[in-house]
């Protein structure tokens, strides 16, 4: 044996015998080590029913032992370190951290547990089961291994309404037909819980205001049947009240557009609008434009889905930050039939001004460092209908240090930008569309205006001014569409060096996409949120972006004779297409263990006016939110080795680009979470640019992609993350064949970024 291997195996075992616990344990006691469970049938129960009977009846088999982490009891050793007369501080915090009570054989009651295990089987059916246990001991620890003969189990025959009154009965009877109780099943208490609350939920959709689940009774009758048969009937209690028995009708809707607790609501002058009275000391909200959101009216039942679509639609105004509905019953109106309610709704507002003032430290996976700041006055309810105005402003500079100082003040950059947006929380169109179209919420009109300045010291500076309009429209709780028919975008570098003008002379490609200086078109963008869906399993996340360009425009400009890109008001205009495809697939083991995947796939045809995509439109890779183990823009395009090129300045993009990443995200401790991740990935042009050689897409890109494993730190409070990836490549097409496979620690990215990458 090696020296080596030696020191190893000794480390291994002094390890042990440090964390050893049965020194610890009390002479009268033993550790108790957990439970088995072994099912018996005197029935035929398939292979699958057995595996679900004994996962259901493994919850019940307690208490847990203590935890073990390769094979040793880390977490009881501290609490035992931590009983010492002179524990330590060391001790004391590994303790309040991580340690654990011991668990003992006597603090196990299997008497108990067998009657939980009996309970369990009763519940779903299997009456007259069996159960037993016994401990197996050794000299320090002890385990518990528990029998059930698990019965041949009842099923249904028949489910019907027993008498019931009306007029709910009939209301019950006529969507029976929805019920998840079939015959043949066996019986299942948790189902026939799902059934009441199927009821229930059924019955707040038709006026049901003051009904309860807790109604409802279940009977089962075995008297008709031999072989384990039943009949089930649905009851009502006997002690239900009246109230719950009947619909209940709104006859009277009360809104507050400016409600404050302090105000007297009872002396505020009333407006009826559309059978609403609106309660305002001063016009605050235009009745015409706030009556839309409210989805309850006037003489229809109670509907509880109605009125959480109010509440939601009146919440994504933006003007409220408050959104109480409250009903309140009318007793002298009250019938054997139908019961009348009064439908208050409260809307407490925003400060209708706000100031948001950000100060960043800006450091990003190409180097560049520095601070930025930005401002943004918030103006709302600007014109009494909701809308909005936000007026924003940032400074930012950034320099970038890793190179020779001879080089550093040329790798600096100052960037300053205003922006003012309008939000309408309506459709602006030619053509009137009614909010009854929308369901679920009416759609937003937004229209923005930015400009911007860019100064890349020592060679150019380029100024951008962007205008837009269009619409963004949330279709359910998982599904919103954002549709901006009108993007009108103007981009003009100047004070260019003679040093730069000598890069784009040298790189035709890079020179067409800065010589396109206007674009006007339209993009479209679809967005599957599963992730909202916290308590499931499997997630998935699916967006699609499609932007289109210069094709209005080709229709009304002149096609030059010469063969020259064609201009409108003296502007060269971009035509190109370019569509995304972005996919998450999230699959939690628990609400801290995740295991986090991601895949996309972005295409850019340059056509018409164009020879290819802008400069703005092409696509990069590298970085924090891409294959981590690159800088930014370094990877690709293709087999393309970016290290080669002397210029200071120098993009490397493309227009086709694939990645996929998998992350698995676990807790480290308490908001401080951990990630192992790999990524892959490249960006290719779909032509051969000869300054960027290697890099035109083949079908061997497969080969051709770039590959990196890391580690990764999250700082997660409440949502805000401040994310360092540490990822080295161990796949690098840039690299000569047979030589891209390789793990070299010296060519380690660390990334800094807010937010997941994915």
């Amino acid at each position: 044996m090696s020296c080596k291997n030696f020191l190893i195996l000794s480390t291994i075992v002094l390890l042990c015998y440090a964390c050893s616990v049965s020194r610890y344990i009390p002479e009268d006691e033993r550790l108790y080590t957990g439970a088995t469970l072994e099912i018996e049938s005197d029935s035929t129960l398939s292979d699958k029913s057995k595996d679900v009977i004994k996962t259901n009846l493994n919850s019940v088999l307690n208490p847990e032992p203590n935890s073990k982490i390769l094979g040793m009891y880390l977490g009881l050793y501290f609490y035992y370190q931590n009983q010492k007369e002179h524990p330590g501080f060391i001790n004391k915090w590994l303790n309040k951290n991580f340690g654990e009570e011991p668990i003992y054989q006597s603090d196990v009651k299997p008497l108990e547990v067998e009657s939980l295990l009996l309970n369990r089987l009763d519940n779903r059916g299997f009456f007259y089961s069996s159960a037993s246990s016994e401990f197996i001991e050794e000299e320090k620890k002890a385990s518990a291994a528990y029998q059930v003969k698990v019965a041949q189990p009842y099923k249904m025959e028949n489910y019907a309404l027993d008498s019931l009154p009306q007029p709910i009965g009939a209301n019950i009877k006529a969507h029976l037909n929805k019920t998840i109780l079939k015959k043949g099943m066996r019986f299942d208490l948790p189902l026939m819980q799902l059934e009441r609350k199927r009821i229930d939920q059924s019955l707040k959709l038709r006026g049901y205001y003051n009904f309860n689940e807790r109604f409802l009774l279940f009977e089962a009758d075995t008297n008709q049947y031999k072989n384990k048969r039943f009949d089930l009937y649905l009851k009502m209690k006997p002690e239900t009240p009246k109230p719950a028995i009947v619909p209940y009708e709104i006859s009277r809707i009360n809104i507050y557009p400016h409600y404050n607790i302090e105000t007297d609501s009872v002396n505020i002058p009333s407006e009826t609008y559309n059978n609403k009275n609106y309660k305002q000391d001063e016009l605050f909200f235009k009745l015409k434009y706030l009556d839309p959101f409210v989805t309850i009216q006037k003489g229809q039942l109670y509907n509880a889905e109605t009125s959480k679509n109010t509440a939601r639609r009146l919440s994504q105004i933006g003007t409220y930050k408050f959104v109480n509905i409250q009903y309140k019953e009318i007793d002298s109106a009250l019938t054997d039939s139908l019961g009348r309610l009064e439908a208050n709704i409260y809307l407490s507002p925003l400060n209708k001004r706000a100031l948001q003032v950000e100060l960043q430290g800006v450091t990003k996976s190409n180097n560049f460092t520095g601070p930025a700041i930005s401002v943004s006055s918030i103006n709302r309810n600007l014109f009494k209908g909701g809308e909005s105005f936000k007026l924003s402003a940032k400074f930012g500079y950034e320099a970038q240090f890793t190179r020779g100082s001879e080089d550093a003040d040329k790798l600096s950059s100052t960037q300053f930008g205003i922006t003012g947006e309008l939000t309408f929380p309506r459709i602006i169109f030619p053509i009137k569309v009614g909010p009854h179209f929308f369901k679920y919420n009416i759609p937003k009109s937004k229209t923005s205006l930015s400009l911007d300045y860019l100064n890349r010291k020592e060679y150019f500076s380029l100024i951008s001014a962007t205008a837009l309009f269009g619409y963004t429209w949330d279709a359910n709780k998982l599904v919103t569409y954002e549709v901006n028919p009108i993007t009108v975008s103007y981009t003009k570098p100047w004070n260019i060096t003679e040093e730069f003008q000598q890069i784009l002379d040298d790189n035709p490609y890079m020179q067409d996409s800065f010589e396109q200086e206007f674009i006007s078109g339209l993009t479209f963008s679809f967005t599957y949120n599963g992730l909202l869906e916290t308590r499931k399993t499997d997630q998935i996340y699916f967006n699609t972006k499609l932007d289109i360009a210069g094709n209005s425009l080709s229709l009304i400009s002149k096609n030059n004779a010469d063969g020259s890109p064609s201009e409108i008001f003296g502007l060269e205009y971009a035509q190109y297409a370019k569509a995304d495809i972005d996919i998450y697939y999230h699959h939690k083991f628990n609400d801290d263990h995740i295991l986090a995947s991601r895949i996309f796939g972005g295409y850019g045809i340059a056509y018409g006016n164009s020879t290819l995509l802008p400069n703005v439109k092409q696509y990069f890779s590298g970085g924090p939110y891409s294959v981590r183990a690159f800088r930014i823009r370094s990877l690709g395009p293709g087999t393309f080795d970016g290290s080669t090129v002397s210029d200071t300045y120098f993009d490397q993009t493309g227009n086709i680009r694939l990645e996929a990443n998998i992350e698995y995200r676990f807790p480290i401790y308490s908001f401080l979470k951990g990630a192992a991740f790999v990524d892959a990935g490249n960006i290719w042009n779909s032509i051969e640019n000869p300054a960027l050689p290697g890099g035109k897409f083949t079908s061997s890109f497969m080969q051709e992609l770039g590959m990196g494993v890391g580690l990764g730190a999250r700082v997660d409070f409440q949502g805000f993350v401040i994310r360092l990836d540490l990822a080295t490549p161990f796949h690098n097409p840039a690299l000569p064949k047979g030589e891209r496979y390789t793990f070299d620690t010296q060519e380690s990215v660390l990334n800094f970024a807010i937010g997941y990458p994915f």
